[in-house]
């Protein structure tokens, strides 16, 4: 039963790569209903998180949302940090759909504290970009660069364009330290 749910789930992944969603919800509801036969909760929540990926593509937040949710209360209950805080990374980017910046901000800082206790440098730093992002969007510019600073800072093999958005930030933070 998990070998198929595992199939199920690896095809649901490569079609939700190939942006056939609705394949790919279709695939990833049966990996959750195998995996709740074989009694694994874990892949449960995860198949939630995946299908809450794909509402979000479509642009069904609120669907995305309500089964983000019901994934975070999961791992929470497990005391599963590292899917907690992924799970809370990628509500953010449901909340930022939503317009709601507060929240998105919020569950950004809560994934970004849980990385960096885990140790997960690329996942901190990732996030602490999305969270530089959303400070710049929202027009706190001197917040935002001091964000990118920071995330950049845990990257490796920087493209050409972070690079000078690291130089650029660190000059921005430079700038609103006076």
């Amino acid at each position: 039963m998990v070998l198929k749910a595992n199939e199920l789930q690896e095809q649901g992944v490569k079609l939700y790569d190939q942006h056939d969603y609705e394949a790919a919800a279709r695939l990833f509801q049966q990996a959750k209903e195998a995996y709740a036969e074989a009694s694994q909760h874990d892949m449960v929540a995860e198949m939630k998180v995946n299908i809450g990926l794909v509402h979000r593509a479509l642009g069904e937040n609120q669907q995305a949302l309500e089964l983000m949710q019901e994934a975070q209360r999961a791992f929470q209950e497990a005391g599963d940090k590292l899917r907690l805080a992924q799970v809370l990374g990628n509500m953010g980017g449901v909340y930022l759909a939503l317009s709601d910046r507060e929240q998105a901000f919020h569950v950004y800082r809560q994934a970004a504290d849980i990385f960096l206790e885990l140790g997960e440098k690329k996942l901190y730093s990732e996030t602490m970009l999305a969270i530089g992002s959303l400070q710049v969007r929202g027009g706190k510019f001197f917040n935002g660069a001091a964000y990118y600073q920071i995330g950049l800072e845990g990257l490796e093999n920087l493209t050409p364009a972070q690079k000078l958005i690291k130089r650029l930030s660190a000059l921005v933070s430079a700038l609103g330290n006076r």
